[in-house]
């Protein structure tokens, strides 16, 4: 498609403008673990890349993971939106989670597939959707962890 990388653009940067939303005090509890899942993200695409999980043949730069926009965009800024709501109500988070899991797996997926952007290789949708699931807990654990290590706070 030829306005992929405006679509990909769009999809990095709108969620951003939903940044000054947040209240401060959201974003400083929340951001050791959305940075963590942003790195966890970038080291899981490159095992995906050599494992051939997914393929991104849209390439921001050689070298650059295709997933980038995605990991920084609405994975991150969604991140603080899911656990601003949802954190310290694990029921609530949890299924919160797999409904936009599943809609990016059953739904998105489909639309970035035919411009262009990604598709899977070796994983079906519902190991997608169990790869997902299990970043969910990974993002949970780090917030409780760094909440109770870090920052003393005890719930």
């Amino acid at each position: 498609m030829k306005n992929l990388k405006l679509y990909i653009a769009i999809i990095a940067i709108l969620p951003w403008f939903s940044l000054p939303f947040l209240d401060k005090k959201t974003v400083r509890k929340f951001l050791p673990g959305t940075v963590f899942m942003g790195i966890y993200l970038m080291f899981e695409g490159r095992l995906a890349e050599k494992r051939k999980w997914w393929w991104f043949p849209f390439k921001i730069k050689p070298n650059v993971l295709g997933e980038l926009p995605l990991i920084w965009g609405p994975f991150f800024i969604g991140s603080f939106w899911i656990l601003k709501y949802t954190y310290k109500k694990f029921n609530l988070y949890l299924l919160v989670n797999i409904l936009i899991d599943s809609l990016f797996t059953y739904y998105v997926l489909d639309i970035f597939k035919r411009i262009g952007y990604v598709t899977l290789v070796r994983l079906t949708k519902f190991q997608l959707s169990i790869v997902f699931l299990f970043k969910t807990f990974v993002l949970y654990g780090f917030q409780v962890l760094y909440d109770k290590v870090i920052r003393g706070v005890s719930d």
